[in-house]
């Protein structure tokens, strides 16, 4: 079996990669929060106790998965934003260098300003938050001082559950749950949802092809927020219960006041033309995901 160092793999998507990745590989899974049985602690900010961690498992390739993703703590933290997104990044780098093993690394949609309708693998980044450009910096570094990587940008990303999903899908779950009738929002925020065990797995095909470089990986088909929204009361058969009040980004502006693009949405051009392109469509996999990890959720 071959190793898989896996730092940051306490959320979301480190669950989608232990679950696709578990039974084939032996695994190290860590983050500095050790919610599963299955992590142990480290906090790969840490050079020396993240040097140490790598070095004592020889592992075959290192993820490094984790990242601040909360826009407005990442505007009012940007020196921990930085040290946690960025410079952890160059020791990542570092490492898997000197261990001359390939490495992950996680970037996303959100690097690019939004002026285009679409962006694919090859469109030029240009971050509008510190949240945005944390994550440039640290996509960029890779791609320039990797020897061997895969740099894969995620979308709208959607899994692991309750428990861990912080974004849009499980923020509206919970809003249902607590007995919101009416949902406010916006119609000017476009982008790509991406169910993280899709984008596990498309991970792996390139891994396991040995096809390295950087990747937009997105679930196929495009949407507004409006239109996730309406497909996930859809999904959860509420369609009579709760109405949907479109509003503009203007109604949240005290609550999210990071700076975000109009459009997120990227295509995968590379992983096309390449026909490693395994990632379906969001429709598909939002139901998916629903029947796996809310089942009863509105029971309890």
């Amino acid at each position: 079996m071959k190793k898989i160092y896996i730092a940051g793999c306490g959320g979301m998507l480190g669950e989608a990669f232990y679950q696709q990745f578990k039974n084939d590989y032996k695994l190290k899974c860590t983050d500095k929060d050790v919610n599963e049985d299955w992590l142990s602690f480290l906090d790969f900010r840490d050079f020396d106790a993240y040097k140490k961690d790598i070095g004592d498992f020889s592992p075959d390739y290192l993820f490094h998965l984790g990242a601040y993703t909360d826009l407005e703590y990442c505007e009012e933290n940007v020196d921990d934003t930085y040290i946690t997104n960025t410079l952890s990044v160059e020791y990542a780098v570092f490492f898997a260098n000197s261990l001359n093993i390939p490495l992950l690394y996680i970037s996303t949609a959100g690097i690019f300003d939004g002026q285009k309708e679409l962006y694919d693998d090859w469109d030029q980044p240009n971050p509008l938050g510190v949240y945005a450009r944390s994550k440039y910096m640290g996509e960029k570094y890779v791609c320039e001082k990797a020897n061997q990587f895969l740099v894969c940008r995620a979308g709208w990303m959607m899994g692991a559950g309750p428990q861990k999903d912080k974004k849009f899908i499980n923020k509206l779950m919970k809003k249902i749950k607590d007995g919101d009738k009416e949902l406010f929002i916006v119609n000017d925020k476009d982008g790509t949802p991406t169910y993280t065990h899709d984008f596990a797995k498309n991970v792996r095909t390139l891994l396991e092809k040995e096809f390295w470089g950087l990747y937009n990986m997105v679930c196929g088909g495009q949407a507004s927020r409006i239109e996730v929204a309406n497909e996930l009361i859809k999904v959860i058969e509420k369609e009579g219960e709760i109405k949907i009040i479109p509003v503009s980004s203007e109604y949240f502006k005290e609550e999210y006041y990071a700076p975000r693009p109009m459009s997120e949405r990227l295509i995968n051009k590379k992983l096309t033309l390449r026909n490693l392109n395994i990632m379906r469509d969001w429709k598909v996999t939002l139901k998916e995901y629903i029947k796996d990890y809310y089942e009863g959720y509105f029971e309890n």
